[in-house]
Parts: C-alpha cells; structure tokens; sequence
C-alpha cells in the first residue's frame, strides 16, 4: 500500500506539472520561424518572436524598406532652369560636365544588364547612357587621382580628376549641405533652394554637383569649400506597393510607424504622406533639431513625431531609447555599420538582408530577405498569432491538469478509492496531453490579431481572466469525469476508475477544440481548419479506444469490463 501510495503521489504530480510546455513551446516558436523565413523573415534569436507580438513603434529606414529602392532620373536643374533627364546634351560644356560629376563620383557599375553598387549611383549611370555616355571609357579617360569617401556627417563625395589640363574636383552630395559650400550670391542660392523644396515636395529624392578647378601643379587640399555649382538631379524611388496597406495595418494593431531617413525633409515628408506614416496629427523633423534637448526631454519630444530627417546614427539610438523610455517596445531597421547600436540597443533589430552589411546583420535579431517595410509587418502578426497559440496549449494543459487534480480532491474529501491508476495519469500525460496541445500550437494564423492593440511585454500570461478561464473549464472536465466515477463504483472501484480514466480522456481530447476559439467551434469552418489538431484528436481517440478495447492492453492499463450502455455513456 504505501509503495502504490507513492507511486500515485509521483504520478498525481507528474499529471498536474505540465512539464511538455516548455518543449511546445519551443516547438510552436521553431515551426513559427520556419514561416516567418518562407515570408523573407529571418530570425535569428528565438526570443525575438515573443517581442514582435508586443511591438509596438517600428522605426524604419525610407530608402528600400518603404521605398522600391528602383531610383530614376526624373528632372534636372542646371543654368538656372529645370527640364527633364533625356534633354540633357552633350554638346552644351554645362551639361557634359554634369554628366561628368554625376558619373566620376560614382562607384557603382552596371555590367552586363545587372546592377551592382548603390541604387542611386546606378540611376546617375543610366542617366549617362541615355545621353551616349559609355563610364567605364569616360573613367579610363579622366582616372580617379583622389577621393574623399562620402560619409553620414559630410553628407559629401568629392574626387579629383585631370580634365583639359587642369585638376577638376568633382563634389557630389546632400543639396542642402553643398549649398553651403559653392560661391554663388546669396541671390543665386535662393533660387536654388527654392528649386530643391519645389522638387522635394514631388516626393524626389536631390542630389547637388558642383566642381573646383586648380592649377595642374597644384596639390588636392582636404576641404571641399568654394565650388562652383553645376547642377542639381532629381530622382524618384516610388514607395513599394504594399507600404501603404502594411502601414494601415500597423494603425489598425495600435503599433506607430516612424520614419527615419537621411534623406531631405519635404522628400521624406512627401513620401510619409502618400503612404500614411505622416499626418494631421503628427509631425516631421531634422535631426540637429534633436540635439536641443536633453535625452529626458526627448521622452516627450517624440511623440508626436513620424518622421526624422537628415539623421545621424548617433540621432537613431537616441530615438530609440526616447521611445523605449515611453514605455514602447521598439524595432529598427538598419543596413550600415554605423547602425548596429542603434540595432542592438532596439527590442527588435531588423537589418536588410540584401543591403545590408554583416556589421547590422550581426548586431539584428532579424533580417529581411526582401527589405521590405511590409515583412516587418507580417513578422509582427506572426509573433502575435504565435503567442495566441501558446496560449491556447497553456489552457487546454493547465485546465485538463486542474480538473485531473479537482476529482481526485473530490474523492479524498468523500473517503472514496482514488479515481485513477499510475498508469492511467501517464497515459493522459504523454499522449492526450502533448498531442492536441502541439495541434494548438499550430494553429492557423488569423488577421484578427492585428485589430488588437500590442499586449503589455510585462504583462503575465496568466492574467486574472486567463485563470479564471482555466479554472472554468477545469471544474466542468472535473464534474464530467466525477460524475463517471459515481456511476462505475456503484457496480465497483475497478469500474468507477475505468469510466474516470476514459471520460478525463475523451474530455481533454474535446477541450482540444474548445480551445480553439471563442464561442463555439463545432459548427463552424474552424472545426476543420487544423490538420494537426484532427491528427492529434484522431490518433488519442484510436489510442483511447485501444486501451479500452484491446484484451492484451486491459490488463495493463487496469481496464474492468464493460457494457455498452456504460461505455456510451462515457
């Protein structure tokens, strides 16, 4: 008696722990990956899938991510007047010498119909060949003497080149910096400024060229003030297709997007509009203007911002930590080196898969296959649905446990035999409790997640409503289960215990289903919609039944014989 005591007392707590949960859990996150990856998601830390349910502010990058990354030449500005990129003609010194910054400060190449380098670089290099410019002869012509590398604070590229006997520096970069540089009148730089903002506002990305001559003896010097301007080009990168329906489904989900760019203001706020990051409520920024305010004075600085500007990676890590001190979970996006902090200092870095550097890629627990805005969004959705669905298996295993333990409560406090054998609670343990609770963990996705505001990241799982969730199934599985107890032991213990065992079984193969959804599941399309749920509710039925069934499995399982009407009445 008390060896058989024991081993009740070690099976009792083996049923009531649920000890599987961990491992479904990890399952249910492991097969969750395996269809963020399908979906150009790639994660790389498992415990990046829990955060991106409670995403809830994504700071994005414009270029690539929300745009096509697909740059063409739109416009031109050059001798004080603005005319399309196929009118530019070589004959005209003013328009070869653009033509010739735009392709000398370039490093990017076009070979054999595909482009390498950076897309905008590859826009200037069409823009040659339209106007008959071949650039790998231009460049054998006029070689590369010096450079001064573009950098994220310059916002410049210069190089220097012999042309006609004289060194000619060639400067390429951010209009409203090379402004600053070139010896115009002020007069001249008006009107050039007020030629950027008119084509900013048509969502186009400008670029400013400018050159500087000097004697052929003469020595590059390190600065690149006192050019003379050439011209400004103008450049489109449509928004991708999608941003703007993934963009409404972030406002649906209660999730803010933000855009940061280093891109001109009016172009990033032209964008931001058409897609629906920025509006009436919300405004846009440069990045200096952040470095007014102190890092507690940024907390409430953000808010209302949607778009930053002409920002520093110094100026994203700042953001970053303003939104996280709201109390936000935040994911970035990054592709460049200078990125990683601001990656590794987010709930959620993301990097571009195909532009991105391995720099962020290491520093981001998920890249983008695709580096699209719209894959960041679909990511979300899965972390949440995810989450769902471990919810799901912690419910049907917490309430089938309770109600397992509610009954054998019930007996003690009667005096009656104890309502399950060792082997009867394994049995449940390892087939109907692991099974269907794997089947709800890969529960179909549903959009219904995204009508729901992003959960608390400190919240508990086992919310008040949650347990009381648990605990109702727990006593109607308890009551059905006591109640066939009653029933067996009028005729015997032996037969009280088999009808338990069999009802707790069957029970808890059901609440498979009832765990699905709210409300109710048999007559609707749901009934169906899991093929892993049917399998493990099939295979514990053919299981169950062979228990009750198989003469050779009886004597095991400590089956008593019984009638048909008891066994329908299980």
């Amino acid at each position: 008696p008390v060896l058989d005591s024991l081993m009740f007392a070690v099976a009792l707590a083996v049923a009531a722990i649920p000890e599987a949960l961990s491992s479904i859990v990890t399952i249910v996150q492991a097969m969750g990956t395996q269809k963020m990856a399908r979906e150009h998601a790639i994660i790389k830390d498992l415990k990046a899938v829990e955060s991106l349910g409670c995403v809830s502010v994504i700071c994005s990058d414009k270029t690539g991510t929300l745009t096509q990354n697909k740059m063409t030449v739109q416009q031109v500005y050059i001798n004080h007047q603005t005319m399309e990129a196929d009118a530019l003609d070589l004959k005209q010194q003013s328009h070869r010498y653009l033509l010739y910054d735009a392709i000398l400060t370039n490093d990017s190449a076009i070979v054999e119909g595909q482009s390498i380098g950076d897309p905008t670089e590859v826009a200037l290099l069409e823009m040659g060949r339209k106007a008959d410019i071949k650039e790998d002869i231009l460049k054998e012509m006029m070689p590369r003497m010096e450079e001064i590398p573009f950098d994220s604070d310059r916002k410049l590229m210069s190089t220097l080149h012999v042309i006609d006997g004289e060194k000619v520096l060639y400067v390429k970069g951010a209009a409203d910096v090379l402004i600053n540089r070139i010896t115009s009148s002020d007069e001249e730089k008006a009107v050039i400024t007020q030629r950027v903002a008119e084509l900013s506002e048509k969502g186009l990305r400008i670029l400013a060229f400018a050159e500087k001559k000097f004697d052929k003896d003469t020595v590059c010097p390190e600065d690149e003030d006192g050019l003379e301007f050439v011209g400004l080009i103008a450049m489109m990168d449509p928004p991708r297709e999608e941003s703007k329906a993934a963009v409404a489904e972030c406002r649906k989900a209660g999730i803010k997007p933000v855009m940061i760019t280093g891109d001109h203001i009016v172009t990033a706020s032209a964008i931001a509009r058409e897609i629906g990051i920025l509006d009436d409520n919300s405004k846009a920024v440069e990045g200096h203007e952040l470095d007014a305010y102190s890092d507690e004075e940024l907390v409430d600085f953000v808010k209302d911002k949607a778009v930053y500007a002409r920002v520093t990676p110094e100026h994203k890590i700042r953001i970053v930590k303003a939104w996280q001190a709201n109390g936000c979970i935040v994911s970035m996006t990054g592709d460049g080196v200078n990125d990683a902090p601001a990656l590794k200092q987010a709930d959620v870095g993301v990097a571009m898969g195909i532009t991105g550097t391995e720099v962020s890629k290491d520093a981001a627990s998920m890249v983008l296959a695709d580096d699209n805005f719209a894959t960041i969004v679909k990511a979300i959705r899965n972390g949440r649905n995810i989450y769902e669905n471990i919810k799901k298996a912690i419910l049907f295993l917490l309430s089938g446990n309770f109600a397992a333990i509610l009954v054998v409560l019930f007996n003690s406090l009667l005096g009656l035999p104890v309502p399950f054998a060792a082997i009867h609670l394994l049995f449940i343990n390892l087939l109907t409790d692991s099974l269907p609770a794997i089947g709800l963990g890969l529960e179909p996705h549903s959009e219904e997640v995204m009508k729901r505001k992003p959960r608390n990241a400190n919240e508990s799982i086992l919310t008040r409503p949650f347990l009381g969730e648990i605990a109702l199934y727990g006593v109607v599985i308890a009551i059905a289960v006591a109640s066939a107890f009653l029933m067996g032991n009028k005729t015997s213990a032996a037969l009280g215990m088999t009808m338990a065992f069999a009802v707790l079984c069957s029970a808890r193969l059901f609440h498979g289903f009832s765990c699905k959804k709210k409300g109710p599941v048999i007559f609707s399309k749901d009934f169906f919609n899991n093929k892993f749920g049917l399998m493990a509710f099939g295979l514990g039925m053919v299981f169950l039944n062979s228990v009750l069934l198989v003469p050779q499995l009886k004597g095991l399982f400590k089956i008593a014989d019984m009638t048909g009407m008891q066994f329908a009445w299980i």
